[in-house]
């Protein structure tokens, strides 16, 4: 069986945000792996160990995304390739979808996993968006994945903590919530080594016609007012409600 594990990277959220003029200055800021996306590259590994899968990670090269796919060597993947072209930071999900479907259909690949979404845009579309364009299954929020020759079995979560099992046919494409057990973690030692004796294969394409949203200002959300604690004593609360509600002459006596 041959999987993909479509990889991005995001800004690290350790560092604090700026805004300037409207944007984040993207050239300046430091980025890190999706956390989902390592959820999907631990998935993946673990059906390599199972089933004996060959496993391919993939990333639209938007900015140093080397060290990313390196380290996805480092942990056991058979191949890294990344998308090279005049893309920027700004790539939008749709258009990076497009790259990244053109290459998994020229590649034929039976499996694609993705994480369900990223902390940059929170938006969960580029698992379907992709699946749309190649015209195969898909299902996202899922875990607990399992192959079994061209079929694939696996958990789709739902709100209130309801879980659904669902068997699909080869090829297909899902977004995943959580691997079965936490990404495995290899040295910077192990990294560096891999950079040395490993390759990243590289993939020319261009974005061609797509929909666009442009985003036109950010900025970062002003505080409205404040929170305050009363504590858990039931007659030190009431007595707060009340006064609350004397105040904005909603008691009547």
């Amino acid at each position: 069986m041959k999987i993909a594990v479509l990889m991005k990277d995001v800004p690290d959220l350790v560092e604090d945000l700026e805004v300037e003029d409207g944007a984040l200055p993207l050239d300046e800021m430091s980025f890190v792996p999706s956390e989902w996306d390592d959820q999907a590259l631990e998935e993946a590994l673990l059906i390599k160990e199972e089933d004996g899968a060959d496993v391919t990670a993939v990333a639209v090269d938007t900015g140093d995304v080397d060290t990313m796919l390196y380290t996805a060597l480092a942990k056991g993947v058979d191949r890294a390739v990344k998308i090279v072209g005049d893309f920027s930071r700004s790539l939008t999900n749709r258009q990076r979808a497009q790259l990244l479907a053109r290459y998994c259909q020229n590649e034929r690949f039976d499996l694609i996993l993705t994480g369900v979404q990223a902390i940059d845009d929170l938006d969960g579309q580029i698992a379907g968006l992709v699946a749309g364009l190649m015209g195969i299954g898909h299902a996202s929020v899922v875990r607990d994945v399992h192959v079994a020759q061209d079929r694939v079995r696996f958990v789709q979560e739902y709100s209130g903590g309801k879980m659904a099992e669902f068997d699909l046919a080869c090829p297909a494409l899902l977004g995943i919530q959580a691997a079965r057990k936490p990404p495995r973690y290899v040295t910077i030692a192990k990294v560096r080594q891999v950079q040395k004796s490993a390759e990243i294969d590289e993939v020319e394409d261009s974005v061609g016609e797509t929909p666009v949203v442009t985003v036109r200002r950010l900025y970062k959300p002003e505080s409205g007012g404040h929170a305050e604690m009363w504590g858990d004593d039931v007659e030190t609360v009431a007595n707060h409600i009340v006064a609350i509600l004397e105040e904005k002459k909603l008691l009547r006596g």
